[in-house]
């Protein structure tokens, strides 16, 4: 009898921030790239935050969620100098957050050391936002990584905007250095009006069109949070139906829905069905409070529904 192998898990990198948002009724962990490797290890993938903390007891309370979570935690340098990152949010009526982005802080010094080199040569995917590049020295560490990535390698800008942290160069950088953009449809009129670029801030296959066409990545994807998403490719435009759900809170959805989105384009599924499975995961986090609710049960119900 042949036994049956089995693949190994995709190595799935969150570059960039790692911190604790803290809420009025406590904090969480959180920050968009450790957001997005906890989903992605959720769904199946090898999912690694690779980010700096202080040397101090929110960086060691961090280490340990995130190992009680089931996240392997190597990429995560020490900073002998700089606290960990904190972010103060508030959320409105609807859900939806407004956040102070402390400075001065450990992720802001990350390293592109030998251990992160040599695991961003094997990633199947890695993931940056604009945020993660506030400091020069985190912008050139973020780069110096995405140098050693494999050609195969999935190169995923989440566009990310938050507070004055970004620029045009660095998201015009960013984008081109990018095989897949994702963005929301409010970044989609921040970008529209800062690249100036001649589509209307509500064509998003246009835009997804003009990005692709000036800057090279492959596919755009915009998210409309109860609307739903649209993925345009040089050969596609798909629009992604919404789900009307019940929000908790948004935090870390968007992030999940990029993971998801990783997953699936790594599982080799249609690009209809990656969009659909990542608009239900992201759903599914948005009626969940904070941004790493524990629903590997939920999206392994989820990508089952898909397979039958």
């Amino acid at each position: 009898m042949v036994e049956k192998t089995t693949a190994p898990q995709p190595i799935v990198i969150g570059l960039g921030e790692l911190l604790w948002d803290l809420f009025p009724t406590g904090r969480r962990a959180g920050g968009a790239p450790a957001n997005f490797a906890f989903h992605a290890n959720q769904l199946g993938c090898r999912g690694l935050p690779a980010s700096r903390v202080g040397q101090d007891a929110l960086g060691d309370d961090l280490i340990e969620f995130l190992r009680q979570q089931g996240l392997a935690t190597e990429l995560i340098q020490h900073d002998p100098s700089n606290p960990t990152g904190t972010v103060s949010v508030k959320l409105d009526a609807s859900g939806h957050p407004s956040y102070v982005i402390h400075t001065d802080v450990a992720w802001d010094r990350l390293e592109p050391d030998a251990s992160l080199l040599e695991v961003a040569g094997r990633a199947s995917a890695i993931c940056f936002g604009t945020l993660g590049q506030r400091s020069a020295t985190a912008r050139d560490s973020i780069r110096d990584v995405i140098r050693h990535a494999g050609d195969d390698c999935l190169i995923v800008f989440d566009v990310n905007l938050r507070q004055q942290f970004y620029s045009r160069d660095i998201i015009v950088e960013s984008l081109r250095v990018a095989n897949i953009v994702k963005l929301n449809d409010d970044e989609v009129t921040v970008l529209t009006s800062l690249l100036e670029l001649d589509t209307a801030v509500d064509d998003f296959e246009g835009f997804g069109r003009e990005i692709i066409r000036r800057y090279g990545p492959r596919m755009v994807c915009i998210t409309q949070g109860s609307k739903g998403a649209s993925l345009v490719t040089t050969a596609e435009s798909i629009r992604i139906a919404g789900k009307q759900i019940e929000v908790v809170d948004t935090v870390g959805a968007g992030d999940a829905f990029t993971a998801a989105l990783v997953a699936s384009l790594l599982a080799g599924r249609p690009l209809r069905e990656c969009g659909e499975i990542a608009n239900a995961v992201g759903a599914l986090v948005a009626s969940r409070p904070g941004a790493m609710p524990d629903l590997r049960a939920e999206f392994q119900r989820i990508l089952q529904v898909k397979e039958n």
